[in-house]
């Protein structure tokens, strides 16, 4: 019976293999193999190893179809979960005040969360969006997408029955229309800006007449809005590292990329591989994000991009000067306006709906909360609303499509030009034909310096040189944003103003500003906005511009550098630091240092420890964790300005700030601390990272190479610490969905693939946990993109689906 299905399925493959070989027009008139004649939306989905699905599809809306078919059978409960979202439910399925998984927005409870989502809803803002026509609405082919895969995920929901725990019978999990696609779509697109400040929208009220004696709320505190940001900043839970390298650099003159995007590993911001195929028309692979039909970062046989984290604020703040008869009108140029009054209502579980109130402004809603993500009062004379230029964005998608379709990174840039839709991310590729591109191509809002200079309110005048926060004054009509006139979208920069660096010998971006994509080829002259020019790099940064560098002087490169460097896991911090705290540890009188108790304690034996540790994060690096948990108590004790005996300079930004101040207060105590701490969880100082640093899969404990941002490594990792079970023992997000690529003339890329999560979040699911397997050992997978490939998979499987 095996052999039979088996010969069916290579008969399936074959038909569809003479169909790639007809010329475009022939090809995409499909065998009845491949599309069924009954009518629907059909695809054929090939999966090779580790389930990767190779979608073929006669048209984008067939080719949609496959993929929220293939989407659902590997992540149905995530995305169930994020429609549930989308449609403002949380509270009616889950209860009000649990917490969300923090996939889709900021908010901190289910209520919250919902009275944003329904009053988007409501509005109809994403229906609105979707009818605007193409370049500023999205193309045909992009709702064909959309409406493909809300019929794919449907078909899948009719035809099986989840196997998976945490959705199994569940009432939340339904169907879902072409709407729910789109609003996923718009819920990632205004992550960084309203959906970041939903907290600050859904609790702000205007001030009612004090109680005699009662403390009314204080003017903004700039110091505080400040800190606020860069909070914001330091705890977001994506980030990036890419490269790409010129043909001058590599050994066949063809271009290189290595993306390495650090995403949660958990929730709705998942990646999910995948290769779709329309003949004649589209053939690209790499990672699409859950609830999306197109590819978000991937390669096909002409070129290959990935994106970074962008350092440009997506928004800005604009202060309204009130009427003082009526805390809801607002005045420009001495007129008064009202503000629109947002009336939304929550179903709940297990109880009466809640009715809330939101009030919405002609520069964006009005945010004010006192715990919120931005601390900001709502004052009988001053409110603060909150522009999000990407609510009013759908062209995300398209962007992306027009990288599928494209030959060479001149293409690349002619989507992001046509296009203008990523919000929140910088762009690195390369091509087979030897160039290489970074670009902070994004949707910001119009904020010059000269604006900024002219029409900051007080509070602006701190934050935008801080932080990159406008805050500008809502009484003047003559501070509107304008329009640069090559952008699509009215109150954006147009593409002319964006940072781009092409065919450098290496380009290169870790979440860093623009400034450094090549530290020989200084990017300078963008808006503050953007980000800053000559202020200090990340570890992160200064330890990859460092090796890549080095590698693009060195020359002669090939894909397998890249994957060298992906799991070279050097701790940039460690070779600026370790050797300095282990002799200052030596020389500590009595081998004795008092921790945060004052408590002596015996540090004599980390000294060694440190002094011989290999300065990687590598899973047998013994001293890794030890330098970890001191570096992290060091990061709380001592102030930046205080860690380094040579300051940053710009002369010299990859090389300073170096030189650890072993002399400041807290050096000592973070080593007790450290050391304390892990003899308390019964951790030997010298114990390998990997014994400490672990995941469990399927009853399989799997050790994590990498390490956190504060130590500058590439393969970075956020891990859980548990200590009373062993340590660091599960990942919050860092590397995903990692792709090496390049090319040798055949035809067929020349890549490497590794999603560290593995493809399915369904434990029951063979392929929950096999490549987290492969990440486990540094290993990577060979994924199949050329037909011959495809087909020679020994484990192949061909699924046939279609509406019905």
């Amino acid at each position: 019976m095996r052999h039979r299905v088996r010969r069916l399925a290579v008969a399936a493959v074959a038909l569809l293999t003479a169909s790639a070989a007809l010329p475009a027009a022939a090809a995409e008139r499909p065998s009845r193999e491949e599309h069924p004649a009954h009518g629907g939306l059909s695809a054929v989905i090939r999966y090779t190893e580790y389930g990767i699905p190779h979608i073929r599809a006669k048209s984008y809306a067939d080719l949609g179809f496959g993929t929220g078919w293939a989407q659902a059978a590997d992540q149905l409960c995530v995305l169930a979960d994020g429609f549930v979202t989308v449609r403002g439910e949380r509270s009616r399925y889950f209860g009000p005040t649990a917490s969300t998984d923090g996939s889709l927005s900021s908010a901190r409870d289910n209520l919250s969360s919902d009275l944003y989502f329904r009053g988007v809803r409501e509005a109809g803002t994403v229906r609105k969006l979707l009818a605007e026509p193409a370049p500023l609405g999205p193309s045909r082919q992009v709702k064909d997408l959309m409406r493909g895969y809300a019929a794919g995920y449907d078909t899948w929901l009719r035809q099986h029955r989840t196997t998976d725990p945490a959705c199994k019978g569940a009432a939340w999990v339904r169907p879902v229309t072409t709407l729910d696609v789109a609003a996923r779509f718009y819920a990632l697109a205004v992550i960084g800006g309203q959906g970041g400040a939903v907290d600050d929208i859904t609790g702000a009220q205007p001030p009612t007449a004090p109680a005699r004696g009662a403390r009314t709320r204080t003017a903004p505190d700039a110091q505080a809005l400040i800190r606020a940001m860069r909070k914001r900043a330091a705890d977001a839970d994506m980030g990036s590292n890419a490269v790409a390298f010129a043909g001058g650099s590599t050994a066949n003159g063809r271009g290189l990329l290595l993306g390495n995007p650090h995403y949660p590993w958990q929730g709705g911001r998942r990646f999910w591989q995948v290769q779709q195929t329309i003949p004649g028309e589209l053939d690209v692979a790499g990672a699409s994000l859950l609830g999306s039909p197109t590819v978000s970062i991937g390669y096909n046989s002409h070129v290959a991009w990935s994106h970074t984290v962008s350092t440009g604020v997506p928004f800005n703040l604009t202060q309204l000067t009130l009427d003082p008869a009526d805390p809801t009108v607002y005045l420009v140029d001495g007129k008064p306006e009202r503000m629109t009054r947002r009336t939304v209502t929550v179903p709940f579980k297990d109880g009466p709906p809640v009715t809330r109130t939101q009030w919405w402004t002609r520069y964006g809603p009005v945010v004010a909360s006192a715990d919120g993500d931005l601390p900001l009062p709502w004052t009988a004379t001053t409110a603060f609303a909150l522009n999000d230029p990407n609510a009013a964005n759908m062209r995300f998608a398209d962007t992306s499509l027009g990288f599928g379709t494209a030959r060479n990174t001149a293409d690349v840039l002619a989507s992001l030009t046509r296009h203008q839709g990523l919000p929140w991310v910088n762009t690195v590729a390369a091509d087979s034909s030897g160039h290489s591109l970074f670009t902070q191509s994004q949707v910001l809002p119009r904020i010059t310096d000269d604006l900024a200079a002219r029409c900051s309110a007080d509070l602006g005048r701190a934050t935008y040189p801080a932080a990159g926060l406008a805050v500008l004054d809502g009484s003047r009509g003559a501070c509107a944003l304008g329009r640069d006139a090559d952008a699509v979208q009215p109150g954006t920069f147009g593409p002319a103003r964006m940072p781009t660096l092409k065919d450098a010998p290496y380009a290169e971006n870790s979440n860093d500003s623009a400034w450094l994509a090549n530290a020989d080829r200084p990017l300078t002259g963008y808006e503050r906005i953007f980000g800053t020019v000559g202020t200090a790099r990340s570890p992160r940064t200064r330890g990859a511009i460092d090796a890549v560098a080095a590698m693009a002087g060195r020359g002669g490169l090939t894909v397998r550098d890249l994957q060298t460097q992906q799991f070279a896991n050097r701790v940039t911090v460690g070779e600026l630091a370790a050797g300095d705290a282990a002799r200052a540890c030596a020389a500590l009188a009595g081998g004795v240092a008092r921790n945060k108790d004052g408590t002596e304690v015996d540090v004599s034996g980390a000294c060694p420890v440190l002094a011989s540790w290999d300065r990687t994060a590598d899973t047998g690096s013994r001293g890794a964790l030890l330098f970890d948990r001191f570096w992290r108590r060091i990061g709380a004790l001592v102030p930046d300005a205080q860690r380094w005996k040579v300051p940053f300079s710009a002369a010299d930004p990859v090389h300073t700030p170096n030189t650890l101040n072993t002399g400041a207060p807290g050096f000592a105590t973070a080593l007790a601390d450290a050391v304390t701490e892990l003899r308390a969880a019964g951790i030997p100082l010298d114990s390998p990272l990997g014994e400490h640093q672990f995941l469990v899969r399927k009853g399989q404990r799997m050790p994590v190479p990498g390490g956190t941002e504060a130590l500058g490594v590439w393969n970075k990792i956020e891990p859980v610490w548990d200590p009373a079970h062993g340590g660091y023992t599960d990942v919050a997000f860092g590397s995903s969905h990692i792709q090496a690529v390049g090319w040798d003339g055949s035809g067929c890329p020349v890549a490497r693939t590794l999603l560290t999560y593995s493809q399915s979040s369904n434990p029951n699911s063979p392929h929950s946990s096999d490549q987290t397997r492969l990440f486990s050992h540094e290993r990577w997978v060979t994924p199949r993109f050329c037909e011959k490939d495809i087909l020679s998979s020994p484990a192949l499987r061909v699924v046939p689906v279609r509406e019905r």
